[in-house]
């Protein structure tokens, strides 16, 4: 019997292998599609998943891939949601945080270079290179930090994904057929690109769902706790 379809989504940024901690046994549930993702706005990214597989699938997604993994079902095209720290749930200031503080990561990327690899060879260096986006950074794999780092400096219609934030908020026009399917927001409270104060904003929004906090958890738990996360799935 073949297994049901599951779409992995990754935020401003990244790269499709942010999810390889749970990939091994997620596949043994789903037939899996991480998906790399380029720059554009929400319902734009929305669009684009659905021209690359085909509906109804089950869909996660970590912060931006959140906010368009949560548009997926608000559309009707989701079995099941499961946002880690999805945008949307912000005011103006968290929201400006968010460009802000990835902006500066990436300038960071892009102008450290070739030293990268040297300073993500220390635990010290691990918690500067990567500190904001992981609860446990001196756990990150050096080389797959390196990796992500690098992908976020040449990451391709960065600032237009970036600037598209600016016009999106949750949930607009409503939310559809959220109402209809399991849907779990999990947020980790080490979180410095989307506090997780933004997790009391998702509960009051999606009553209905499953709220999650990941303990000692970053932005992009998956690392952290790869057993938490699996959990947290919706289905």
């Amino acid at each position: 019997m073949a297994l049901p379809p599951l779409v992995l989504l990754h935020g401003l940024g990244s790269r499709r292998q942010v999810w390889d901690p749970i990939v091994p046994a997620l596949s043994a549930r789903f037939t899996v599609h991480a998906l790399d993702l380029p720059g554009a706005s929400v319902p734009e990214l929305a669009d684009r998943v659905l021209a690359a597989v085909p509906p109804p699938f089950h869909v996660a997604g970590s912060s931006m891939g959140g906010g368009v993994a949560l548009e997926l079902g608000r559309r009707g095209h989701a079995l099941s949601v499961t946002a880690f720290a999805p945008i949307g749930f912000w005011g103006p200031v968290s929201r400006r945080w968010c460009q802000l503080s990835v902006t500066a990561a990436r300038s960071c990327a892009r102008a450290l270079g070739p030293s990268l690899p040297r300073l993500a060879s220390s635990a010290a260096g691990r918690v500067a290179l990567f500190g904001l986006f992981f609860g446990h950074p001196t756990r990150v794999d050096p080389a797959v930090g390196v990796a992500d780092a690098r992908a976020l400096a040449v990451w391709p219609g960065f600032r237009t994904a970036r600037d598209a934030f600016a016009r999106h908020t949750f949930p607009a026009p409503g939310l559809g057929a959220l109402t209809d399917i399991p849907v779990c927001i999990a947020w980790g409270p080490r979180d410095l690109i989307l506090p997780v104060f933004q997790a009391r904003r998702a509960r009051r929004r999606l009553p209905a769902a499953r709220h999650v906090r990941l303990a000692g958890c970053g932005h992009l738990p998956f690392a952290d706790d790869p057993e938490a996360c699996l959990a947290a799935f919706a289905t």
